[in-house]
This record gives structure tokens, sequence and C-alpha cells, in this order.
């Protein structure tokens, strides 16, 4: 979203009174270290208004075939309830399903009519490497606090194609400094000296570093590339609220933006399918508590500076933990939802549930971090998340004197992707035996999974799986598969389902390998133009396998058009136009 400036000179006076406040500000929050500003970088130059306001979006057709009531974001979310989340186009699928936009992932029955498949669920291993930042520097190791941290929380690791770099925004020390680091591998980390010798943000000094959020917008013009949402602590935010700012590369920031009321861990992300940005609100303080705890209230906006100016009304409640997360035996407590935080990955909105297991005085007692760990969570709307898989994926340790023993977190992105793997990164706390145990000793890891690697549709003898009419404008089917000691043969029928002649399983080449980007072919047919924009369903006969994700790619390159989540090296941004050529680059990078 271009932003136009405001008449300049009826404000003149009102623009040097808001610079001065706010250098008042800085001066007061900053230290004597805080470096001097670029004076090309101005605070809140003048105002600004979107070129275009927000409308409402009922009765709109998403790029999967839902289509989204009249009233939207809903309005009917039972505060309540403590009953997993209703989804309804799970219960009521589109009859025909477009699959344009992405590999389409096996994670629910979105996609499937019918099937005597098992579907599996996984969860990513942690790198033996980890950490992968720690609490090393003067400032990490807070100067201010006396609690060291190097944490991405939630920060952000995202793909940089124009600096074929990794950057990550992380909080050095504990309530200390917002700080910046990049890497060319995403394992190995420089901190650039930002101008006063150390790599806080200068421009975010009078923030003391706390929740934090991320996006690099590949969708916006190049002055407001990067996004940031900031809620500091509740001693430095009196009033509740939270800043917006946008940034051209990451480390200049500028227009700050006060929020709406907001609870100390919200944060925010963007929806590349409907381009919107949306605030993960948390209940408590001057939202109120929830019934069932902590929880989250929505906000998405088309804008991302005007949809911080929310009020209470401008929001709806979203979501909270519910009766399928299941209490830690030790504390016996019901769960609540710490936070919520979310990215476009492939077809689906991908977002990662953190479940709060203890509280604040059990951790306290304990000398220790509270237990918090991540849930996959999985979206076709944006707002309405299936969670079929409870298990921690990726947990807290527990474990005295490790680096992840708890409060487990996300990291902005979620998941870069790097050739065959996603790389999760997330944050963790090991404490210390000072009176900061519990928030003592933030550091960053990472964790890998298999590229769509969330579920697989599986056999180990034989089986089949149809898909619901779907439709399609590509002309070469690709699966994600692992049966070198099996067998994958695909069959396209009617939409009478009858079986297109030249598309029988008879007529398939046999697949027998493990790849996540391999092409399915028939012998007697060179692509499958002849079948564009007709409903058609694929049925998959599957031997002694795992079937992840299926896509129809416009070449034989095999670029999905899905989104990449926070992206990864050999991409141009965040949407797979690439193919089999992102694999090359990455390819070039160290395994893990």
């Amino acid at each position: 979203m271009k932003y136009k400036h405001l008449p300049s000179k009826p404000m003149r006076l009102y623009t040097t009174i808001i610079i001065f406040a706010l250098g008042f500000l800085a001066y007061a929050c900053g230290d004597s270290n805080d470096e001097q500003k670029d004076p090309g970088i101005t605070d809140n130059p003048d105002p600004v208004v979107p070129d275009n306001p927000d409308e409402p979006s009922g009765q709109e057709t998403l790029y999967n075939g839902i289509v989204l009531p009249d009233v939207w974001p809903p309005t009917n979310m039972d505060i309540n309830s403590y009953a997993p989340m209703s989804v309804s186009y799970l219960d009521n699928p589109p009859k025909v399903v477009p699959i344009n936009v992405g590999r389409q992932l096996f994670v629910d029955n979105f996609l499937i009519e019918s099937t005597d498949l098992e579907r599996k669920f996984y969860k990513p291993q942690k790198y033996a490497g980890n950490p992968i930042l720690k609490p090393e520097t003067a400032l990490e190791l807070g100067p201010k606090s006396g609690i060291p941290g190097a944490s991405a929380k939630d920060g952000g690791v995202w793909w940089e194609p124009r600096e074929q770099l990794f950057k990550m925004w992380y909080e050095a020390g504990w309530l200390n400094r917002l700080a910046y680091a990049t890497s060319t591998d995403g394992v190995n980390w420089t901190r650039p000296d930002l101008g006063d010798g150390t790599n806080a943000i200068p421009t975010l000094a009078r923030f003391a570093g706390n929740s934090s959020a991320v996006v690099l917008d590949y969708d916006a013009p190049d002055a407001e590339r990067y996004k940031m949402f900031h809620r500091a602590s509740n001693d430095d935010a009196p009033d509740n609220e939270g800043y917006s700012m946008i940034s051209p590369d990451g480390k200049r920031w500028s227009y700050f933006t006060p929020t709406g009321p907001c609870g100390d861990r919200s944060t925010m992300f963007y929806n590349p399918f409907r381009k919107k940005y949306v605030y993960s609100i948390r209940s408590q303080g001057v939202l109120g508590a929830a019934p069932h705890g902590r929880a989250r209230y929505y906000r998405e906006h088309s804008d991302f500076l005007e949809g911080a100016k929310w009020t209470k009304s401008t929001i709806v409640f979203w979501c909270n933990a519910d009766n399928k997360d299941e209490p830690d035996p030790e504390f016996n407590l019901p769960p609540e939802l710490y936070n919520l935080n979310a990215v476009g990955y492939e077809s689906i909105m991908l977002g990662l549930h953190q479940i709060l297991l203890d509280e604040n005085d059990i951790a306290k007692a304990a000398r220790r971090p509270k237990i918090t760990e991540l849930k996959v969570s999985f979206s076709r709307d944006g707002f309405h998340w299936d969670r079929p898989f409870r298990d921690a994926f990726i947990p807290a340790t527990r474990t005295a004197g490790s680096w992840d023993r708890g409060y487990v977190q996300s990291v902005g992105g979620i998941c870069t992707v790097v050739g065959d793997q996603l790389r999760f990164y997330y944050i963790g706390f090991r404490g210390d035996d000072s009176h900061s145990y519990m928030h003592s000793n933030g550091a960053t890891g990472m964790a890998i999974l298999r590229r769509d690697g969330f579920a697989s549709m599986s056999t180990t003898g034989e089986g089949s799986l149809t898909t619901r009419p779907v439709t399609f404008s590509g002309k070469y089917l690709f699966v994600n598969v692992n049966c070198p000691a099996g067998e994958l043969k695909v069959e396209i029928l009617n939409k009478d389902n009858q079986v297109i002649e030249n598309f029988s399983a008879d007529k398939c080449k046999s697949v027998a390998i493990n790849s996540t980007i391999q092409q399915v072919e028939w012998t007697d047919m060179s692509d499958l133009s002849s079948l564009t924009d007709q409903e058609v369903r694929f049925r998959f006969k599957l031997k002694n396998g795992d079937l992840y994700a299926f896509w129809v790619s416009p070449s034989t390159n095999g670029e999905s058009n899905g989104y990449v989540a926070g992206g990864g090296p050999g991409y141009t941004s965040n949407k797979d136009t690439e193919g089999k050529k992102a694999y090359e680059q990455a390819n070039s990078l160290p395994k893990l």
C-alpha cells in the first residue's frame, strides 16, 4: 500500500511539535549509547493516509473456492467456549476446488473425497547445533536488567533475496534492546555494527525489547518493504498500546503509529492470499480477562498502519486453547493460548499456537522458566484453525541446564524453505539460579522438517486416494512422495468419475523414489494441457509409501506458485515461481 502525504504547509508546526516530543521521549527512554538518528529518516513525516480505505469483504471468494460469509471477520465466536474451533469449510467444502495456488497438502480432508490410506503426522527434529544465537555480547548480557538473552520473540527470520541474506530481528538482553543479525546460511549469524558499536537498531532505542513481529512484505513499495509491530512490557506501555512502523531495509524505521489496546504478548502477521495484515491481539489487561485465561482477539486490514488504529469495537474475539489441549500431568491446569502467529505456506496459512501449561507462580516457585510449547495449526481461510495434531510440535525439554528448558516460542516468518527442508526458528529459555530465573538466558534455535512434511497419506501395503473435483491451469503434475521400495501411479477421472483415456494408471509411468519435487508422467501424453480448466479428480494409487503433497505446475521446473513462508535461497519473493531452480541454490548450503 503506497502512502501519500497530506499537504505539508498547514501541518508544519504540528509536525515540528510531534518530532520534538518524540525526540524528547527517545532521550528519556534511551541510554547514553543511543546512536544519533539518520537525518533522512524521520519518526513521523507529515501525516499519511492510505490510497484506498479498507472495505468490508463479504462474499469474497478465495483462491481455493471457499466463499467468505457476508460478515467478515466473524463476530460470533463464543468467548465462553472451550471446545475446538468449528471449521465450516471442512464440514462444507466447495463443490470444486481450484488448485492453481501452491502445493496441495493432506493436513485435513479438504481435498479428499475417498481414501483407504492412513494419515500420519510428523514433528520437526531439533537441530543438533542449537542454539544458533545465544547471549554473548555486552548488549545481549543485559546491561540494564542484568538478564541475558538473544531471543527472537517473535521478531522474525526472513530471507532477503535482494541481498542474498537471512535477516533476524531479536531481543538482546531481557527487556533491553531490539537488535538485528544476518546470515548467509541461516545457521551462522553475524551482528553488524549499526552505528554505536553494537547491532542494536538505533531508531528503536526508545523501545525496550519485548514482543515484536517483523514481516518482509514483498507486495509493498520499497520504502515500506519491512513492517514491524512492537508491544513493550506493561511497565513501558501505560496505555496498553503498541506501535506499528515501516522500513526500507529492516534497520531504519519510521512512521511510528500507536495501536489500539493490546496485551503484552500481541503479535502481527501477513496473510498473502488475501493481502491482509493480521494483528493477533492478546486478551487480559485493558481488554479484560477471557473466561479460559489467555486468549486472542483478531484485527485484519489491507493497510498496515491504518489497521493499527483499532478500538475495542473494531476487533473481534478469535480463539483460545481448548479441551483437546491436554493439561500437563504435573500441573493439571487448563492450558491457555499464550500466542498465535502464522504465515502463508504453499496453499494454506500455517500457524503455531503457543500453549501455556503452568503459571508464573508455579515457575517462580520451581525457579525455572514457565512451560510453553508450540503446537501446529492449519487454516484455509486465515481465521478458522484446524488442529488435528495435538502433540507438541516443538516441545520444551523441561530439563535443567538445557537451553530450551521452557518458555518455547515461535519466531516471525515461522519457517524458511531451504531445498528439501523447512527450518523452523524458535526460542527457548534456560533460566538460571538468580532472581531472574524465569526470564534468563533466552536463545534462538532451529528445528528441521521435511518440506510439506506436516502430514502424509501412507500405507505399508496398497491403497488409494481420490480427490474431490478440482480445476487447474497448469500442465505438469508433481508430487512430494517417499516410496523408494514401493510405487506410486496416478490416474485422472472426469466429472462423471470415469477414467480419462490416456490418463489411466496403466499408462502412468511408475514413480518409485523419495523426492519432494517429482514429476508424474503418462506414456501417451506430454502434459495435462488438454484438461486445463476442466473438473477432474486425481486418483493416487500407492504401494508401501508416504504421499505428502501434489500440485500442477506451469512448467517442468515444478514451481507451485504457492507461498514459501519466510522465503529461502533461490526464491526471489515469498512465492515459489522457481521450482527446481531454487533447490539448486539451496543445495550449495551445508546439509543439516
